[in-house]
């Protein structure tokens, strides 16, 4: 039984964080004259009183984390964070059920942007902000996890990125805490680029503000029920892209350009380069499409194309139109783009590039090998050789990834969605997408009229896909847990 003393510790400060930043939403309502403010008084009191106690309780001097440590650390952090930010939904005048309430707050905090809150535009302010605010947060946790913990435990492939100064011994907690501050740093001035970019466009600054954190966590809650297809006249949705693409690409990179000064560092990233082929490929195929098909002009189509192309490969969705309407070849490509995802090391979700990158390296060593059984090929990745554990790692989690998708799409008919609900709601819950496919839950519509436990099965799958499933599915093996 591995020792849980610093596990409970950091949680407890990440309680107390996240307490703090209630407030911020209840000052946002006080001097809006909104009617949330006490809730968000309320709660952040409780979850600050609560991660104290645990921290106080957990505290031990120089607080070491081995690997099994941090599989908990990981999926306890998400866990207890989506519970305690769902408190103030909880009361008046939001007052959501249970349910509602943690659908809400888990699909914020994984950054899936899948919401049951309808009348955006008359909400108040201080509820608006935290939506955005628990995106922002989970958009940098999802960042500092990928780089700091996922490649010390081997994640699907993650051991690719592992930073040469770390072990899978002590130094997990400061390489991580190292790790979160020039992040951090990086995320904020990203954030604050993106605000200046949206005001320039006539957003109003709350507007932009709520835009700005959850466009770089590509989390794609709005403060408009009409999405970013509110903003448009000005251009809002040109600077959208630009920042989704920004939050898309590995922040180690980032690192690179601003610590050392390595300006030419995307250029040299395979991962990056793909990224970039990618997204100019099916924005190519998808302008493509709506002029031949004349629903739209060339600038038209290409404006949307690019901008809802660009929304569901990184996870951020956002819509600029209702693409359910442009008929089946564009509902299937969009169904098919939630599993792409962007760079390893970003807030993008879904299965990443790299892994496509690692695959097809694998297949093409596998088809080159068939007719000479004797041949010694090497497998390579950006340059250098690719272990075979990586190779290992990367296909099982596809075998995971789809296999739990189906099982939650089993889950979803069986309680009694249509087969187009339940597929796109299950592939865009593990995926971290947000919008699904069809009238109910595609990007013109909600969650809201889902039964609660469909809701319930939406809502593990979409902590399960932030956690990149391999994580969570090892705490409930019991060889984990013996000592």
């Amino acid at each position: 039984m591995p020792d849980l003393r610093p596990v409970f510790f950091v949680i407890g400060l990440m309680c107390s964080a996240l307490g703090l930043l209630m407030f911020i939403p209840m000052l946002v309502d006080v001097f809006d004259e909104g009617r949330a403010w006490r809730a968000f008084g309320i709660s952040g009191g409780m979850t600050t009183l609560i991660g104290a106690l645990l921290a106080t309780i957990s505290y031990t001097p120089n607080p070491s984390l081995r690997a099994r440590g941090a599989f908990v650390l990981t999926v306890f952090a998400w866990l207890v964070l989506s519970v305690l930010s769902a408190m103030p939904f909880l009361f008046e005048p939001i007052n959501l059920s249970l349910t509602d309430a943690l659908f809400e707050s888990t699909s914020g905090i994984t950054t899936t942007g899948a919401t049951i809150l309808t009348g955006l535009d008359n909400m108040p302010r201080g509820v608006l902000m935290w939506r955005a605010i628990l995106q922002w947060i989970g958009g940098v946790g999802i960042v500092v996890t990928a780089m700091a913990v996922l490649p010390m435990l081997k994640v699907g492939g993650m051991q690719l990125f592992r930073l040469e100064s770390s072990d899978m011994g002590e130094k997990i907690l400061p390489r991580a805490a190292s790790l979160a501050g020039g992040i951090s740093l990086i995320y904020l001035g990203l954030t604050i680029a993106c605000f200046f970019g949206y005001m320039m466009t006539g957003m109003d600054w709350f507007d932009a503000i709520a835009h700005a954190m959850t466009t770089l966590a590509t989390g794609g809650y709005s403060t408009s029920d009409a999405s970013m297809g509110g903003f448009m006249d000005n251009g809002a949705d040109i600077v959208c892209v630009a920042f989704m693409m920004a939050g898309g690409m590995p922040f180690g990179v980032y690192l690179l350009m601003t610590t050392r000064g390595d300006w030419r560092a995307p250029f040299r990233d395979s991962q990056v380069r793909a990224f970039l082929t990618v997204m100019t490929a099916l924005i190519a195929i998808v302008t493509l499409f709506l002029v031949l098909s004349d629903q739209f002009g060339f600038g038209r189509g290409l404006r949307l194309a690019m901008f809802n192309t660009v929304s569901i490969v990184t996870g951020t969705g956002y819509a600029t139109a209702d693409y359910n309407a442009w008929g089946p070849f564009a509902v299937s490509a969009f169904f098919a783009f939630m599993f792409i995802g962007g760079c390893a090391g970003s807030t993008a979700c879904s299965i990443k590039i790299f892994r496509y990158q690692v695959a097809f390296e694998a297949m093409r060593n596998y088809l080159f090998r068939m007719p000479r059984q004797h041949a010694v090929v090497p497998m390579r990745y950006g340059g250098k050789p690719l272990p075979p554990s990586v190779v290992y790692s990367v296909m099982s989690y596809f075998f995971i990834f789809f296999l739990t998708m189906v099982v939650a799409a089993a889950l979803l008919s069986l309680i009694g969605l249509d087969p187009i609900t339940a597929w796109s709601g299950a592939g865009s819950a593990i995926a971290n997408v947000g919008p699904g496919l069809g009238e109910i839950i595609g990007p013109s519509g909600t969650y809201q009229d889902l039964p609660g436990s469909a809701k319930w099965v939406l809502l593990v799958t979409m902590i399960i896909g932030r956690l990149e499933i391999v994580t969570a599915l090892v705490l409930l093996t019991p060889a984990f847990w013996r000592s």
